[in-house]
């Protein structure tokens, strides 16, 4: 998937400025797509020049203008163009993993303090992710909203990013628990930890 596609797709729902769409990166696109505000705003530039998005200049007093932007025909016509291409399986890239493999050879200490520090910002976002899906929800259930409602893509990836904070905070809780109950072992043992 290319920024581009992730671009549209936030601007499905209305009329952005480029701070608002960072906004709406920041909360519930960065689940399954990483960018900073820079790439964004480099990305609106080249959609527009493609006419897959349209931007208009909103002239504020108070404040410096703005530009908005909204998806096109062209835009909704590319979207349906990705959606029809085969999706490749996701890949894990992930430091920490790399460090636990290695863990059997280093200290434990530090990689239990990353494990640790993670599974308080997995929790963190777990939390954002149920503010946002009750947010969508309103008074409706779950079930009746995944049954009827609207809109159900947004809800649906940021089901997703709840699942897999919450899997992300229960492995790290785990092996940090585990990496520091075989340190102590290890040190009763007079090994190395």
């Amino acid at each position: 998937m290319a920024l581009r596609h992730a671009v549209l797709a936030a601007l499905l729902d209305g009329e952005y400025s480029g701070y608002q769409l960072a906004k709406i990166f920041d909360l519930s696109v960065s689940n399954f797509w990483h960018a900073v505000p820079q790439q964004l705003y480099s990305e609106l530039s080249k959609l527009e020049t493609e006419n897959l998005i349209s931007g208009r200049q909103i002239i504020q007093h108070d404040r410096p203008n703005k530009r908005v932007y909204t998806v096109t025909q062209a835009g909704i016509a590319e979207l349906e163009r990705f959606a029809a291409t085969p999706a490749k399986p996701g890949i894990i890239r992930e430091n920490l993993l790399v460090m636990v493999q290695a863990v059997d050879h280093i200290s434990a200490d530090s990689v239990i303090a990353q494990l640790e520090d993670r599974a308080l910002a997995s929790a963190a976002k777990v939390e954002i992710f149920e503010r946002t899906l009750q947010h969508l929800r309103g008074d409706l259930d779950e079930e009746t909203y995944l049954q009827s409602a609207a809109p159900i893509g947004p809800y649906l990836t940021c089901l997703r990013g709840r699942r897999f904070e919450q899997e992300n905070y229960d492995w790290f809780k785990s092996t940090a628990r585990l990496l520091r109950a075989r340190a102590g072992a290890h040190a009763e043992e007079g090994g190395p930890s």
